[in-house]
């Protein structure tokens, strides 16, 4: 910007100045004059004083350069003082030109002058700063809408593991966590590179590079796999260990193409293709299903899966294996299940046939001996009882009296009475827990709360909880439990109501009635629900709904 020294000496020197810089930083032209302007006219108004309006206004087509000095006309009353420099009272102006009026502008054109050394330095610093906020302008427009593409750039600095990339016209960073393990660059290394994040800072738009996002593969595969290009064979899902190992489901739109074979290619050239930019990573590509138990036996490929048990409130999954093939589904470190697990969604538990084998076995003792206490009945009809299914007393006392009777060697009569001794047992268990809450000091009220149950108000009251303000005061992590970080271990803290694996929405739910129930907040009308009424029974509460026999 040394040209800028004496405005004088070249009228078109300006414009060619505009011209090279605008080419250079790829901004627009007009941007480059506007700063130039603006640089004059700070340095002018050094010159002339800070106080005076001074405009400069360079005439694009012929460079030519006009400072002027302005004075407008106010008001006689406005309300902050006069700068009599830049400003005029109506009543002054009037006695000149009469046809004056608040917002009239006169105009005085100023000489050329001569840049000092300070008027250049400071001329040089406004052009400088103006066009570099142009050209940040400029690559955040330019980059913000190529979020999800594929760049490529040259590795222009490393630092601390951080790769800085060129990218023609802006620069993009790749931090050391969103790199591929194990690979380096070096200054003037091709990067390809996928983008994740565009971020407009103070310092510039950061363009957030990225090797290890599960979309950098799946744009590979869309430039090596014209059918993904096309539309016509999607990619539902992607999970990847960087470096290591990676899932990818997909799915084909057209029923006569198979989305893993086309993904694979001949004798595996397309896939080939992507691994050898990722490195070497190893691409299990799976064929997705809108079956959450099949999409899951799929995911966890190449294990056998014999079966699938869904809890779809705790989004949890229990897979049982063949006992040979657990260190398969596993996978080495566990690699093969938490791939499955990020691809799915879902929390995958693995068991062996011969742990739920065991585990049936267990259950089955224990619901065994329960019937036999509860019922006062011998093995042989506690077993039948489990075998047809029945897993609590609840069950027995309230189904339909037939179910019990249809069993074999079961009648009417065996029935009835079945039902009446589990009755019996319920009522007990409930004088029980009834007693043993007002030991504990539970009021009454906690229980007439929809969803308390007897059990929950003795182990609300074990639990310190014992009004019903005391549980509108909790949090849904003090009912259901949850991990704290102890150094480097997780540990588990367990909830007042731990045993009752209640979801997050239960807790909150009890909780908000509390609230409302205690005056803290407001209701909020509930959907309603037709419900079929049923006699009162007070060991009913035990299980059910407390308020209606506590």
């Amino acid at each position: 910007m040394s040209t800028l020294t004496g405005i004088s000496a070249n009228r078109l020197e300006l414009l060619q100045i505009a011209d090279a810089v605008a080419r250079e930083k790829s901004i627009e032209r007009e941007v480059v004059v506007e700063a130039i302007e603006e640089a004059i006219q700070k340095a002018a108004r050094s010159r002339y004083g800070a106080e005076h309006d001074i405009r400069v206004h360079i005439d694009p087509k012929t460079g030519e350069t006009e400072i002027t000095r302005v004075v407008t006309v106010v008001a006689d009353e406005q309300e902050e003082e006069i700068n009599e420099y830049a400003q005029r009272r109506l009543s002054e102006a009037l006695v000149t030109d009469k046809t004056a009026e608040i917002g009239t502008t006169y105009t005085e054109v100023l000489p050329p002058f001569e840049f000092g050394r300070v008027q250049t330095q400071m001329a040089r610093q406004v052009v400088t700063g103006k066009v570099r906020e142009a050209e940040r302008e400029r690559q955040y427009e330019e980059f913000k809408d190529r979020v999800g593409e594929i760049v490529n750039g040259s590795a222009k600095r490393v630092e601390y593991g951080n790769v800085i990339v060129d990218l023609g016209r802006g620069e993009g960073i790749m931090r050391r966590d969103q790199s591929i393990p194990r690979e380096t660059f070096q200054v003037g290394d091709r990067v390809r590179a996928y983008i994740y994040d565009v971020r407009r800072e103070t310092k510039g738009p950061q363009i957030m590079l990225s090797r290890a996002h599960g979309g950098f593969m799946a744009k590979l595969f869309a430039q090596e796999v014209p059918e993904v290009y096309d539309g016509v064979i999607e990619i539902r899902a992607v999970a990847r260990d960087p470096g290591s190992r990676a899932k990818m489901a997909v799915i084909s739109n057209d029923s006569s193409i198979d989305p893993v074979g086309a993904c694979v290619g001949m004798r595996g050239s397309r896939v080939q293709a992507v691994v050898a930019e990722l490195q070497g990573e190893k691409i299990d590509i799976i064929q997705w299903n809108p079956d959450e138990a099949t999409f899951l036996v799929n995911a966890l490929a190449p294990a056998e899966v014999t079966k699938v048990v869904l809890d779809e409130e705790e989004e949890r999954v229990e897979v049982v294996v063949p006992d040979e093939q657990l260190s398969l589904a596993i996978g080495r470190r566990g690699q093969n299940v938490r791939l499955a697990s990020q691809l799915t969604g879902w929390q995958i538990d693995i068991m062996t046939e011969s742990q739920e084998s065991e585990r049936r076995q267990r259950e089955f003792a224990e619901r065994t001996v329960l019937f036999q206490e509860s019922l006062d009945v011998d093995e042989v009809i506690a077993q039948l009882l489990v075998t047809e299914g029945f897993a609590t007393v609840e069950d027995v006392a309230y189904v339909e009296a037939d179910e019990i009777a249809a069993i074999e060697g079961f009648d009417e009569d065996t029935a009835e009475e079945i039902q009446a001794r589990a009755r019996d047992y319920l009522d007990r268990e409930a004088a029980e827990y009834d007693a043993k809450r007002k030991e504990l000091g539970v009021e009454d009220g906690l229980l007439e709360i929809e969803g308390v149950t007897l059990p929950m108000s003795v182990a609300f009251g074990e639990g310190d909880v014992k009004t019903v303000e005391d549980l509108a005061g909790l949090v849904p992590d003090d009912i259901r439990g949850y991990y704290e970080t102890k150094g480097t271990e997780r540990i588990r803290e367990p909830g007042i109501l731990d045993s009752f694996n209640m979801t997050p929405e239960d807790a909150e739910r009890l909780i908000m009635r509390a609230r409302v129930a205690v005056g803290w907040i407001e209701a909020e009308p509930e959907p309603e629900m037709e419900v079929e009424a049923e006699p009162y029974d007070e060991a009913a509460a035990v299980f059910g709904d407390s308020s209606r026999g506590a």
